[in-house]
């Protein structure tokens, strides 16, 4: 099993060109906000769950996996899902089901369309059409730079 700081460095290294990694920084957290959005609003049956199930489910996951390689990068990540689940079900509410997963739609393709034109200037293929765990990753990356521009010099 590959550690952490592995998969931070591989991807660091296909993420070299300071537009894509502004376009990273723009794109990927309303890619993440995003799915979890999506999957919040797959109907759950009444006597099974509340809406967001699926996606409270998909984020344990995830956390789940971020604990295994890294315990406080998933800390943090779980802060994340946890303020995003609360934006999500905040929209849900107000939106509905049907405005929600349109929103959600619109974000998750604008903000792909970025990925991909940040990847052009870096001249390389995303990370994700090597290798499916680095759609994990690029939240870890990012949450790993925040965590060190906020002092923690040992973020993984």
């Amino acid at each position: 099993m590959r550690d952490m700081q592995s998969w931070l460095d591989s991807y660091s290294g296909d993420h070299q060109n300071p537009t894509n990694q502004r376009l990273h920084w723009l794109c990927v957290p309303p890619i993440v906000w995003s799915v979890i959005a999506l999957l919040w609003t797959i109907p759950v049956p009444a006597s099974f769950a509340r809406p967001g199930a699926w996606a409270v489910l998909v984020m344990v996951l995830a956390f789940y996996w971020y604990w295994k390689h890294s315990r406080r990068l998933a800390a943090a990540l779980l802060i994340t899902f946890a303020v995003l689940g609360l934006l999500t079900n905040f929209l849900f509410v107000e939106l509905g089901v049907a405005s929600l997963r349109w929103l959600a739609i619109g974000v998750f393709v604008i903000a792909w369309v970025g990925q991909f034109i940040g990847h052009k200037f870096e001249g390389r293929r995303p990370s994700f059409l090597t290798d499916l765990s680095y759609l994990l990753i690029g939240p870890a990356w990012l949450m790993a730079k925040l965590l060190h521009k906020m002092g923690f010099k040992h973020a993984v």
